[in-house]
């Protein structure tokens, strides 16, 4: 029995996918659900698992650009474990149908090159196209692996280093100037964006075109919410197991004020509106290829404990890109932190679909007016943009306030009034 690989639905708004990686070859057998490509998608990188065992045979390359159904590989399940491709230490004969990509000279067995195990056929291709050892290049891939960009970095250090330098001229008259081409320009370089980078402009391209954005601002005094972390950050690390950090008052105080405004965690679809019972609280990260937003399922039912755990949990995934589809699709709400980075005030794009996005930032000890006395106070600017297509300006701003109200008395919190 063969089985079609196809590319599976990705999640709301994922509508193509670049092949990043091929981890098995041609003729190699695969065990069921055990990862043989990476996906680029524009949320993250994602392994495709195996849907069948059998032998793989591909058809499609490195780096195609592909839609949600295509077929990019067949998987034989009528062969058995004993029809694996031989060990690397065994030369392994293979005709030009099987090998799409040309060969070194066949003077050794496969074992004497160990590096260029698991090289996809586009790296190859450049390897062999400008004769790069690949032992020399250092791989930023999968477990180490050479990518298309990494051999790409290097052919462009390789050149800059090669380039020969000129003596310096004798006093003669000035010659008239040249305009230099634009990648020829002193002191500057020109880098094509990445495929993912390139999604990820046009998404929030769209979403400022698609949305009537809004952004209204409130400022919070976190004093009481520093006090209580303080007073048991301790405990309760050690009833829990994780410590306490401000994401999770944040979280917590954001999931129960959606309750009251609906409209704030609902999208539009044609010339619908979706109101959702639950929410999917995005938590924006930033990992190592840019911004990823992992979902906190049904945050409305969770503790403060709950949402450290899984909010810790999925920031590790993210930072290691080990991210999961399912825990990057479906949210409702965003929540983004520029504080960590030292933002003071920002107007955060909307994540589409999602008609509202809370933006964190720096917290700054201020002078603050209480009970008729100036006093110095650890104060925050809090930002939510919204679809004003959806969100009346009443509902944002009383949003905003409840998100205050909240998080200056964080009992209510544990109470929900």
């Amino acid at each position: 029995m063969v089985t079609a690989v196809e590319i599976p639905e990705m999640g709301e708004s994922v509508a193509e996918v670049v092949l990043l990686e091929w981890l098995a070859s041609d003729g190699e057998y695969v065990e069921r659900d055990k990862p043989i490509c990476i996906l680029e998608t524009d949320k993250a990188n994602v392994d495709l698992p195996a849907p069948a065992a059998g032998v793989l045979q591909t058809l499609v390359e490195v780096d195609a650009t592909l839609e949600v159904g295509d077929q990019i590989a067949t998987i034989d399940a009528s062969a058995t474990p004993s029809d694996k491709a031989p060990a690397v230490t065994e030369p392994v004969a293979e005709t030009a149908a099987e090998e799409p990509t040309p060969r070194a000279p066949a003077t050794a067995p496969a074992a004497a090159e160990p590096a260029e195990n698991g090289l996809s056929p586009a790296v190859r291709r450049l390897i062999e196209e400008h004769g790069l050892d690949p032992a020399a290049i250092a791989g930023t891939g999968r477990d180490g692996r050479l990518t298309k960009e990494d051999v790409l970095a290097h052919l462009e250090t390789k050149e800059e280093q090669t380039e020969p330098v000129l003596p310096a001229p004798r006093a003669t008259a000035p010659a008239p100037a040249t305009p230099a081409a634009p990648d020829q320009v002193a002191g500057t370089r020109r880098v094509p964006m990445t495929k993912i980078r390139r999604r990820i402009a046009t998404r929030l391209v769209a979403a400022q075109r698609n949305a009537a954005m809004l952004t209204t601002f409130n400022e919070v005094d976190l004093g009481a919410v520093m006090e209580l972390r303080a007073k048991y950050k301790e405990r309760f690390a050690e009833v829990h197991g994780v410590s306490l950090g401000l994401m999770s008052f944040f979280s917590r105080a954001t999931a129960l004020a959606l309750r009251g405004f609906e409209a704030v965690n609902a999208s539009i679809e044609g010339t619908d509106i979706v109101y959702h019972d639950y929410v999917n609280l995005g938590i924006a990260v930033s990992a190592e290829r840019g911004l990823v937003v992992p979902v906190l399922r049904s945050a409305e039912n969770m503790t403060l404990a709950q949402m450290e755990t899984e909010i810790k949990r999925l920031a590790k995934a993210a930072r290691d890109n080990k991210l999961g589809m399912d825990e990057l699709s479906g949210g409702t709400f965003t929540i983004t932190n520029g504080g960590v980075f030292g933002s003071l005030l920002s107007t955060p794009i909307l994540n589409p679909p999602q008609s509202g996005i809370l933006g964190m930032h720096a917290i700054k000890e201020r002078p603050a007016a209480v009970d008729g006395q100036v006093v110095i106070r650890p104060m925050m600017y809090l930002a939510l943009s919204y679809d004003h297509r959806i969100v009346d300006g009443e509902q944002s701003v009383s949003f905003l306030v409840r998100i205050k109200e909240l998080l200056e008395d964080p009992s209510r919190l544990m109470l929900e009034i």
